[in-house]
């Protein structure tokens, strides 16, 4: 399994009973702090594995820093952060490698075993299935605003804790629960991971917003003019795939880019409350956001 699927990760079958799963991710930073970006970045490399039913094993770290402006003490807090996060998961930090770089860039490239028969992908959703979604939306407006020095402490240290929190409790709930389909939310926002799910799998979506979890403040701030450049292409990239009446904040935070987003996972109905029970353990903020419905055509969005 490829780039050809525009599943999360890649998975090569070694034998009948083991497969290998690997992905990579990095970005320059979205917070002020250095420990927290290393812990987010951290947590954000290692979902693309969990989003595929992988259990993570190693990491190579990725640096790019810019030596003649930062101190290279920086440096070393954000590698803390990454190595915490990564220690937490029980993955090991096998080595790595750094470049001088103008913008600051930090992540990882992460290798994880899973069994090939256990693989969940984004292409098999079917109709009548529930969408679950393990977190709340609005990282991608709350790190603008952070950048923007308008964001309040609250939603600072809520958007954090939420991004740097691991998927990988709730992709072993998903796994032993027999979801159909999952994927993470990331930097296609919302809809545009969920458009990925329902253009593979050949099936047509409806959200209901008002179940949809949100970051508190979200959407004041969207009403207030804040909202990032990402997450507006997102926004004009999906907008033909979405049927819907419900305001234009709401659409934008459907559409906001997230970094180390929660799982978005499908679901029969009679296994949905088990999931929910067990999910809700490790991850809050887990809910029923929908269904997937038959696809009369060209899959779609329908937002009610």
């Amino acid at each position: 399994m490829g780039i050809t699927t525009s599943d999360d990760a890649g998975v090569f079958r070694l034998d009948d009973d083991r497969a290998l799963v690997q992905s990579v991710d990095f970005f320059a930073p979205i917070v002020d702090e250095a420990y927290d970006w290393g812990r987010i970045a951290a947590a954000n490399a290692l979902s693309d594995i969990y989003a595929m039913g992988g259990r993570p094993l190693t990491a190579l770290q990725l640096v790019g820093w810019p030596r003649s402006r930062l101190p290279l003490e920086v440096l070393g807090e954000v590698i803390a952060g990454g190595a915490d996060v990564m220690a937490g998961a029980g993955v090991t930090i096998t080595g790595g490698h750094s470049i001088d770089n103008e913008t600051p860039v930090y992540g990882f490239a992460v290798t994880g075993t899973m069994s090939p028969g256990r693989v969940v992908t984004n292409g098999t959703a079917r109709p009548g299935e529930l969408i679950v979604l393990t977190k709340p939306l609005g990282t991608g407006i709350a790190a603008a605003a952070l950048k923007a020095r308008v964001a309040d402490p609250a939603l600072r240290d809520a958007a954090v804790e939420t991004m740097a929190a691991l998927n990988g409790p709730a992709s072993t709930v998903m796994v032993e629960a027999g979801v159909t389909c999952a994927t993470d939310v990331t930097g296609y926002g919302l809809a545009g991971h969920l458009r990925e799910i329902i253009t593979a799998s050949g099936v047509s979506a409806r959200l209901d917003m008002d179940v949809v979890p949100v970051l508190a403040g979200i959407a004041d701030l969207v009403e207030s003019g804040v909202y990032p450049g990402g997450s507006l292409r997102n926004l004009e990239s999906v907008r033909s795939s979405l049927r819907t009446s419900r305001s234009s904040t709401e659409q934008k935070i459907l559409a906001d880019a997230q970094t180390s987003g929660g799982l978005l996972m499908g679901v029969s109905p009679r296994r949905s409350g088990r999931l929910i029970g067990k999910l809700r353990q490790v991850a809050p903020a887990a809910t029923v956001i929908g269904e997937f419905t038959p696809a009369g055509g060209e899959p779609v969005i329908e937002v009610v």
